[in-house]
């Protein structure tokens, strides 16, 4: 687990609170938790959480009037783990519960909208050993395109009978939505944020986008000598400027609504006929003229320039996609387009 920053000076005042918290021990931190909101304990309990192991000195720095009773102490670590318990000592389980699942996300105010952050094949996998009523429950509840997706990834037989349930569902009494509501947070969400974890690949794929041209190349080509599978998992994961191909009609002219033109111009310098095409299809004759003049004024550009102009373009999409306002087709037969 990394350290937080060594430097006393670089602390944050939620930082200190957070290692005092840890420092006095259990039965005291306990006490001023009962006296801190809901909001304070929120706060305190995501620094305390993400803290690491904190340098026994840096501690001593910290409490130099308790220098004498820290200075045994030795290292701490703040984790989930170390945070509950502390928790536990004076709040009440299900007060607890609600705080830690906050900071252990998935991110949403409500039960429903951490739903709607959970992949639809880690959500459909867990509710396929439900009772077809309670998928259907949960099913009315989330939003319609992502429990499309989560139906279509049920067994076809449960699909159909949870529909049937839903078809022929009444209003849903309060006491019978807590009840779910309470198991998806005990047992679903619970066990969701203690073994989520993050593909490394995923991870790898993001930090080789931002990698200037030449270093990707040169990296990716190790890498293939090394894991060919890997790479090319990573090559998968990508999204480049290239990859803008996947993007529709209507996507590349919100992108257009959305980018520099400078920042166009530089990037399309570097890119490949079938890119450029792509945006010069989707602008007027006009603005493509003048996005011709501008690109030829430029006259030579360095590649990192364009590097950095297209990373910049593709951020953008990103953004586009990720807040629904544009699709990026994954390419597989079921992205075709039916005119």
């Amino acid at each position: 687990m990394a350290r937080i920053k060594e430097d006393f000076r670089t602390l944050t005042g939620q930082q200190k609170a957070a290692i005092f918290m840890l420092a006095i021990g259990e039965q005291h931190s306990s006490r001023l938790f009962s006296i801190m909101d809901d909001e304070e304990i929120k706060e305190l309990s995501q620094v305390m959480a993400n803290l690491g192991s904190v340098n026994a000195t840096l501690v001593e720095r910290l409490f130099i009037e308790f220098a004498d009773q820290l200075a045994s102490t030795g290292s701490l670590v703040g984790s989930f783990e170390s945070t509950e318990r502390l928790l536990m000592k004076g709040l009440p389980k299900d007060r607890v519960d609600l705080i830690m699942e906050e900071i252990r996300g998935p991110a949403g105010r409500t039960m429903w909208d951490k739903l709607g952050n959970v992949n639809e094949q880690v959500l459909a996998n867990y509710l396929k050993n439900e009772y077809p009523q309670t998928v259907a429950v949960v099913m009315s509840k989330i939003k319609s395109d992502h429990g499309a997706r989560v139906l279509s990834l049920l067994p076809e037989n449960f699909a159909m009978e949870v529909v049937m349930r839903m078809l022929r569902m009444e209003a849903v009494q309060k006491e019978v939505l807590d009840g779910v509501e309470k198991t998806l947070r005990t047992e679903f969400m619970s066990n969701l944020a203690r073994t989520a974890r993050r593909d490394s690949h995923e991870v790898m794929a993001e930090i080789f986008n931002n990698l200037d041209r030449n270093t990707e190349a040169r990296f990716m080509s190790a890498l293939e000598e090394r894991n060919r599978e890997s790479a090319e998992r990573i090559k998968q994961l990508m999204f480049t400027f290239e990859d803008l191909t996947r993007v529709d009609s209507s996507g590349i002219q919100i992108l257009l609504r959305n980018v520099e033109k400078e920042k166009l111009a530089l990037a399309l310098k570097g890119g490949s006929d079938a890119v450029k095409e792509l945006f010069f299809k989707n602008m007027s004759e006009r603005l493509g003229k003048m996005l011709k003049e501008d690109m030829e004024a430029l006259g030579p550009v360095r590649l990192k320039d364009v590097d950095e102009a297209q990373t910049a373009i593709v951020m953008v999409a990103k953004d586009l996609s990720a807040s629904g306002q544009i699709v990026i087709s994954e390419g597989g037969a079921e992205d075709e387009l039916v005119y």
